[in-house]
């Protein structure tokens, strides 16, 4: 019977290998200096699990040998050995045992603290780690672990984490030479939902343990969200006809929870079409999808906005439950009710095994407020110069919903940019005025003062811009162009908006004793609204410039409750192409040029919502139109009148585009052709036929 070694016998034999491998490393670094490569290329063969050899142990133990005598000799590790260098970092250490994962991590860490100049390899293979694709070249080039339990990503991300972190903890300036390297491996925008929601999650993770890149990097995955945002609008008006095509989850199962190997490589293709992710696409014409065939086939067009629609609302879902996992610790109540208990979006957002109940509220508190911060540069930077992006602008929209600071300093810095920066370009400026009207007529959480604060500072730009105008005339010096009055009409029509969604609001109080602006009917407003009377009635004629559905809609209300009457002035609109002589100097709307079109493309942000999973966190907090709509029975022969001579007739433009949908709307209204009513015809309150509508859900 073969004898049982002892312990120190073991430990005796083991200590041999050690210095036998030890040696073997020194003696190879050496001839490799002396200009004789051949010892030093077997070691470097080591680490490559296809040309390696083995002396009867497992392939890992052998590894793990070598790792322990390179830690060792760190120090004459010299220029000539980069190569040595180089296969160790590309070894697929992330798929073997947990043994040979904390030894390798304690070399890398020794490495770059002796070795800097190696840092950027480092890096650069951990962040390619990241990504969707490399669990599968791991395994390619890899040996699974040996335990009993399956090697899943969630298992391979977790190992790149633990090194990152401790790496980070070795070298406090890591986060420079990290940042650009995150953003070089970024998947594509053409890549599939499932490798731009797998990088995204760990990047995010990323930021819960480096806080110096949290800015960038969420900036990084907003600028994703936008080009998506805006390919899906781009591609959406040059489409003529989308068919249905059945939708489905998103995921049927978590991406991190995919066993390494029993997945199938389809991350190479820019078009796939993530099966049986794929939302619904329909064609949205009155009645028209009864005619409309069923079934998988789809142009590729339509595929292709299924696709990134899906990736969009998966890419905005990630960032909300980021942003909440930090709310949540400081205000319970707005846990999302998007974040399903086994989401495949949440589960790597937690803060590294420290959960929301433990972090205290103060530090809560500060993440919180310095995630708006970030997100309002954002904003700044990004968000409001590009005019096509339809859901983006939401983060800040629901971030301003968690405290009225943040509600206030967003609304104060698009007055800002509206009135108070005149070196701005005319269409930021304008742009402004069209996000601050949509956001306080659409969120819940703007109060009534709010909204009188904010509708009050526009009105005196008005009055403002048109005592200067009047100025201009009295005076009889030559009139600007029309150029000078693109932010005048952006801002008319934001408080036509805001009159449309909270007149309510702009009353006054009957105990009121201010100055009150009476109508007939006895309907008191808010005295800075009298300007209005003034504004649609002026030779600028913004019932002509304006988009012709907030138009219409201002009319309806404003009749409705007595403020003022807009009908005559509208018809006088259709039967001229320039502004009524009796209202003052005619100012001809052909002076808005085809340049000064492209300058005033603006739109109404926050349109209705429409992404299915991210929607839970808007829906809360979002004022839909059905919810203010003032009830009709009969339409106005003015208003009648008014609608023949483009179309509209019988159309409610008070109506919301199809459930669960949106919509592009194209309109042939001449009047709506001229100014900002192109611009603006993307607002909610739009006819209900539509060119185009999307379901998502």
């Amino acid at each position: 019977m073969r004898p049982i070694a002892t312990n120190s016998r073991v430990k005796q034999d083991e200590k041999y290998r050690k210095d036998m491998y030890l040696a073997f490393v020194s003696n190879a670094l050496e001839l490799k200096l002396s200009g004789n490569s051949d010892a030093f290329d077997d070691l470097v063969d080591q680490f490559n699990l296809k040309k390696a050899t083995s002396d009867g142990q497992p392939p890992t133990v052998q590894l793990r040998l070598w790792i322990l005598a390179l830690s060792h000799v760190i120090s004459r590790l010299e220029r000539p050995h980069a190569a040595l260098v180089e296969a160790v970092v590309n070894t697929p250490w992330t798929t073997m045992d947990t043994s040979f994962v904390k030894s390798y991590t304690i070399f890398i860490g020794m490495l770059l603290s002796a070795k800097p100049e190696y840092l950027s390899i480092v890096l650069s293979k951990i962040a390619q780690g990241f990504t969707h694709q490399s669990g599968l070249q791991a395994l390619d080039a890899g040996v699974p672990e040996s335990s009993t339990a399956p090697l899943t990503r969630r298992i391979v991300y977790d190992r790149l984490h633990y090194l990152l972190r401790h790496v980070l903890s070795l070298i406090p300036t890591l986060p420079s030479t990290l940042q650009p390297l995150l953003v070089h491996n970024f998947p594509h925008k053409r890549q599939n939902q499932v490798s731009q929601v797998t990088y995204i999650r760990n990047l995010l993770r990323v930021t819960q343990y480096c806080p110096e890149l949290a800015d960038r990097i969420l900036a990084t995955i907003v600028d994703r969200a936008i080009q998506i945002d805006v390919e899906i609008q781009v591609e959406l008006e040059e489409l003529d006809e989308v068919e249905d095509a059945p939708d489905g989850d998103v995921f049927e199962l978590d991406p991190f929870d995919t066993v390494v190997g029993q997945e199938e490589d389809n991350t190479d293709s820019d078009n796939d079409s993530d099966d049986g992710n794929i939302s619904e696409i329909s064609s949205d014409a009155g009645s028209a999808n009864d005619d409309v065939p069923h079934g998988p086939e789809l142009s590729a067009d339509a595929r292709h906005i299924q696709e990134m629609v899906g990736k969009l609302d998966a890419i905005l879902t990630l960032i909300f439950d980021h942003f909440s996992s930090f709310n949540a610790s400081v205000s319970p109540r707005v846990s999302p009710s998007s974040t399903r208990k086994n989401s495949p979006l949440s589960d790597s957002l937690e803060l590294d095994g420290l959960a929301p109940s433990l972090v205290s509220v103060d530090r809560g508190k500060a993440v919180r407020r310095a995630q708006f911060y970030t997100l309002l540069s954002i904003f700044d930077r990004t968000i409001i110069r590009t005019f096509k992006s339809r859901y983006t602008q939401f983060l800040v929209f629901w971030y301003s919903s968690l405290d009225p600071e943040f509600s206030d300093l967003f609304q104060g810095l698009l007055v800002s940019k509206a009135l108070l920066e005149p070196d701005q370009p005319a269409v930021t400026r304008a742009a402004a005025a069209s996000y601050i009207a949509s956001f306080v007529s659409r969120a819940q959480f703007v109060d009534r003062e709010g909204a009188r604060r904010v509708t009050g500072v526009l009105c005196a730009f008005l009055r403002s811009h048109l005592d200067a105008f009047d100025a201009i005339v009295f005076a009889g010096v030559a009139l600007p162009n029309m150029a000078h009055h693109s932010v005048f009409y952006a801002v008319a029509q934001a408080v036509f908006l805001i009159f449309c969604f909270r007149w309510r609001d702009l009353e006054e109080d009957p105990c009121d004793d201010e100055e009150l602006v009476e109508a007939s009917a006895g309907k008191k407003w808010m005295p800075e609204l009298n300007i209005l009377k003034r504004v649609v009635t002026s030779a600028l004629n913004p019932l002509k410039v304006c988009s012709s559905n907030v138009v219409m809609q201002f009319a309806r209300v404003s009749q409705a409750t007595n403020f003022v009457y807009c009908y005559s002035i509208m018809k006088d609109n259709r039967r001229s192409e320039y502004g009524s002589s009796e209202r003052g100097p005619a100012v001809k709307m052909s002076l808005f040029t085809d340049s000064m079109h492209a300058e005033l493309n603006t739109f109404f942000p926050f349109d209705p919502y429409r992404l299915p999973r991210s929607n839970s966190y808007i829906e809360g907090v979002y004022r839909e139109w059905s919810a203010v709509a003032m009830d009709v029975d009969e339409e106005d022969e003015d208003e009648d009148e008014v609608g023949d001579n483009d179309g509209e007739d019988d159309v409610d433009v008070g109506l919301e585009p199809t459930p669960n949908g949106f919509s592009i709307t194209r309109t042939d209204s001449q009047g709506d052709d001229t100014g900002l009513g192109q611009s603006f015809g993307g607002m909610s309150i739009s006819p209900a036929v539509s060119f185009l509508s999307m379901s998502v859900s």
